[in-house]
């Protein structure tokens, strides 16, 4: 029973092998553009991040100077801050359209795929129904 040929059992069991491997390799096809969309916002959010980062060192350079009195330290904390909170809102939008974009991507992809599963069934059914119909 080791060695047992299950390609030979599945045709004699009237299973289309062809079709399971189509369905299979259009479904892998898929997968493989879904995965290619996350990878891509993934990217880009991940150098919108270091962007950001690197946004923020740049104001903390502020620091490097010695403050005579603590006033000025605090007016250095205080504008710091301040560029931080006016700058957020523009990055988290960033953020937000990177995620819609991918959003958007996938919905068509998922109603490309669905079109094209709708034209597969009706060829099959028009299939079926000549095939029984030829029959009768």
């Amino acid at each position: 029973m080791a060695n047992t040929d299950f390609s030979q059992f599945f045709k004699d069991a009237y299973f289309d092998t062809k079709s399971a491997a189509e369905l299979y390799a259009k479904s892998n096809e898929y997968g493989a553009k879904y995965a290619k969309i996350h990878l891509e916002a993934a990217e880009k959010a991940v150098d919108l991040t270091n962007a950001w980062v690197k946004d923020y060192l740049s104001k903390m350079d502020a620091f490097t100077k010695p403050e005579a009195e603590p006033t000025e330290l605090a007016k250095t904390v205080s504008d710091v801050a301040s560029a931080q909170i006016q700058g957020a809102p523009e990055y988290v939008a960033k953020f937000a359209d990177i995620a819609k974009n991918a959003q958007v991507a996938a919905v068509e992809l998922f109603m490309a795929a669905g079109a094209e599963a709708q034209s597969e069934m009706a060829s099959t059914a028009k299939k079926a129904t000549a095939k029984a119909t030829k029959a009768a």
